[in-house]
């Protein structure tokens, strides 16, 4: 068959095409999803430190495993640091592993970690959480509380690698993890993903390495398949090619302008979100920085325009995300903006 219990050439290759790409990567462990690869990046962590301990940012989506779905959509405003499983069959007794801050509320993570960093594992975060672009300071300002506590700082860049730049957000925020996970875009659509970091904390993967109480057997049949990865390198080899992210960006911005503009020109106030290569608008008329703000936009009126839209043609991540690609063309472009134009009347109504 296509697929086979063990490392394969393609494998080798991408592994090697993504420790030259992405800052962190020094080593390279293959799942076949991001939610495998957060939970690797996580239980890595524990392993390491030999602590259990998980502080993750409200709003911020990083997969479905247990650790994952703590406060990834809370309806209640919850006191920091309480987390609250957003679905049923997660064990209450995770609720108290996993701590919660607010995006982009540096104090507010500065004081969490000082009170609790002898039992932090690491802290897991989405560079660009969602829609939300990180305020000047607060990756820096993360990166170097975890360093001064020696706490692993985990980036999920599941979305958000290949996209901002070949880099990931790590290269384009100037920012470096300890580990971190990525999927989607490097499995150029197959099922592949990756949780990639610092040697010394990858080493719990390699049982010659650390002691059997610290080693972490990370298989799968399916993971670094050569089908999944020969479509990766395919892909990378796409994004290397000279003016690939000038293309996406200006894509990007030409629809995020136009909708914008489009709608103050309707009188309907939005906030733009995001970056060129991933974004969306509120509609609210207050900035939205973190999950909370973003909950008091108009959300009836995001489900009539995603509605709108798709009956226009256009189909967007639901309920919120466009996600600009290399395949777009020209009229790709003028056939979205034409859109807006019938679309964002009709949302006075």
């Amino acid at each position: 068959g296509s697929t086979f219990f063990t490392t394969n050439e393609n494998a080798v290759l991408l592994a090697e095409e993504l420790t030259r790409a992405v800052p962190c990567a020094e080593k390279v462990r293959f799942t076949t999803s991001g939610t495998d690869a957060c939970f690797q990046a996580m239980r890595a962590a524990r392993a390491y430190t030999g602590k259990e301990k998980i502080l993750k940012f409200e709003g911020g989506f990083h997969g479905t495993s247990d650790y994952a779905v703590m406060s990834v959509t809370p309806s209640a405003a919850n006191e920091y640091p309480q987390a609250t499983a957003n679905m049923g069959g997660v064990p209450k007794a995770i609720e108290d592993l996993v701590l919660v801050s607010q995006y982009n509320d540096l104090p507010t993570t500065q004081s969490l970690i000082e009170s609790h960093h002898g039992e932090l594992a690491a802290i897991i975060v989405e560079p660009l959480q969602r829609i939300l672009s990180p305020m000047p300071g607060f990756l820096q300002g993360l990166r170097e509380l975890t360093k001064a506590y020696d706490i692993p700082l985990i980036f999920d860049e599941v979305v958000t690698g290949f996209r901002l730049s070949y880099g990931g957000a790590q290269e384009h925020y100037g920012v470096t993890p300890d580990l971190c996970s990525v999927g989607k875009i490097m499995g150029g659509g197959y099922p592949l993903a990756a949780v990639m970091g610092k040697s010394d904390i990858m080493s719990v993967y390699n049982q010659s390495e650390v002691s059997s109480d610290d080693y972490v057997n990370q298989i799968g049949t399916l993971n670094g398949n050569p089908i999944a990865c020969a479509a990766g390198l395919a892909t990378l080899e796409q994004l290397k090619q000279p003016g690939a992210y000038e293309r996406l960006r200006n894509t990007g911005k030409t629809i995020r302008e136009s909708l914008v503009s489009i709608c103050e020109e309707n009188g309907i106030p939005v906030q733009s979100s995001g970056d060129d290569t991933i974004f969306d608008i509120f509609f609210s008329e207050s900035p939205v920085t973190n999950y909370r703000q973003g909950l008091l936009a108009d959300s009836q009126t995001m489900t009539k325009f995603n509605a709108e839209l798709l009956r226009h043609g256009i189909l967007k991540s639901w309920p919120q995300k466009f996600y600009p690609s290399l395949a777009h063309t020209d009229d790709d472009i003028a056939q979205t903006i034409h859109a807006f134009r019938e679309v964002v009347p009709s949302l006075k109504a």
